[in-house]
């Protein structure tokens, strides 16, 4: 028909095509999906076009590729705020240490934890760790996840987090997802610095950082710098050395993240807000004043339901607080090779619902624009709207509650990635 624009893909006739249009969305105004009925949306040169009832579109578009999502739901891909993707080795031995009674804290007394990662982590090449990361990557995207954070951490020692630096990288050009890194020298305290941890504090701040921008200009392009982000906790990093480290990677022109809260509240969620820190993720025993502080912020909530699940603790991120005093809450994974090890947001979703008292819709706005928030690039991800990245998925459902309501399973069907087809588990054409 003359008249028609040309376009490259367009994914029609979907039951509710979620838009989650607007931007990241703060306390009441969670789960505002934006649902268009019988939706359709455009693409082209990878990015949505224009979204609008199938009729319409289908009228105004003339594309080489379609999609009938045949009552299908479509929406945003999932966002992972906060992953630990690349490490070596696993730690078995450690859960079975945990169901039987130990806790988080005796494991990592006894060695395990972070640190018995950090023992096969140093000793893996950059091809071992893209190597097993791999798969991780391949069954995130399966579950939908377009887009993920990924923290070093294993390494602490100069050589070995440049390594994963490297790695993420590498997994970045090798695969769909788009990985954000995050610089995470400040994981926990090597075995070398077991009684100095000033000590180590002064290395992530005097050799680490420095050495990290320097590799990174020489080796990312025109990337921005990676996050820095720096577990404040008890037996880790105090709140003053946390400040410490989060003030020198400010000074350097880095981004800045926190985990905080996890176990007691210190008030690193605090000095996140203080210092202005894209987010603050955990905060299970976040003080009410912080919380306050976050509703007052530009600064994202991460919730992690997945570690405490996994750990089988009984208290989970206060979400309701979070909301009622106007924060900003996003859902991710904490994928890890401890209690985390956990590739599906899906499942993120359901225990969003379950234990956080989160709706099914403010579960998914959770994982998509906030998410992109909490990474710093809801201008490009988290909601399909005129000008964002197409990156989008096809559930096997009619009603977007069955995210939520169904767990265990998988109901991507297609996954489009930057306007691609890279993952089909159906036969929709």
């Amino acid at each position: 028909m003359s008249g028609m624009i040309e376009t490259d893909l367009l994914v029609h006739s979907a039951a509710q095509l979620l838009t989650l249009a607007g931007g990241p969305q703060r306390g009441s105004a969670l789960g505002t999906l934006g649902i268009i009925r019988s939706g359709a949306v455009a693409i082209r040169n990878g990015k949505v076009v224009e979204v609008g009832p199938s009729e319409k579109l289908r009228k105004r578009f003339r594309a080489k590729d379609e999609i009938d999502a045949r009552g299908r739901i479509v929406l945003p891909g999932f966002v992972d705020a906060h992953t630990h993707l690349i490490w070596a080795g696993a730690r078995v031995a450690e859960f079975e240490m945990r169901v039987a009674g130990a806790n988080y804290m005796e494991i990592m007394e006894a060695g395990g934890g972070i640190l018995a990662t950090v023992r096969e982590t140093r000793v893996a090449s950059v091809d071992e760790l893209v190597a097993q990361a791999l798969p991780r990557l391949r069954s995130a995207l399966a579950h939908g996840t377009t887009s993920m954070e990924v923290k070093t951490g294993y390494g602490l020692e100069t050589a070995a987090e440049l390594r994963s630096l490297a790695g993420i990288l590498q997994l970045d050009a090798a695969q769909p997802i788009d990985l954000t890194p995050t610089f995470l020298g400040a994981h926990a305290f090597p075995p070398e610095y077991s009684d100095d941890h000033d000590g180590y504090t002064e290395l992530v701040c005097a050799e680490m950082l420095p050495a990290v921008r320097d590799w990174w200009a020489a080796n990312a392009d025109e990337r921005r710098l990676p996050f820095v982000d720096v577990f404040c906790e008890t037996g880790v990093f105090t709140p003053a050395q946390s400040r410490r480290i989060l003030e020198r990677a400010q000074a350097l022109g880095f981004p800045l993240k926190i985990h905080a809260d996890e176990f007691d509240g210190l008030g690193g969620t605090g000095i996140a807000v203080e210092l202005g820190a894209t987010s603050a993720d955990h905060l299970v025993h976040t003080p009410p004043e912080d919380i306050a502080a976050l509703g007052r912020s530009e600064t994202v909530a991460v919730a992690l339901p997945c570690s405490p699940f996994g750990l089988a603790e009984a208290e989970y991120t206060p979400a309701r607080a979070i909301l009622e005093a106007d924060g900003i809450l996003a859902l991710a994974t904490d994928m890890n090779p401890g209690p985390a090890w956990c590739e599906s947001m899906q499942f993120v979703l359901a225990l969003g619902c379950r234990y956080l008292r989160l709706t099914p819709a403010q579960a998914i706005a959770a994982a998509t624009i906030n998410a992109a928030a909490a990474i710093g690039r809801a201008g490009q991800v988290g909601s399909l709207e005129a000008g964002k990245q197409a990156d989008l998925v096809l559930l096997g459902a009619s009603d977007y509650r069955h995210l939520g309501y169904r767990f265990g399973g998988n109901l991507v069907e297609v996954v489009i990635k930057a306007g691609d087809v890279v993952l089909r588990n159906t036969a929709l054409t």
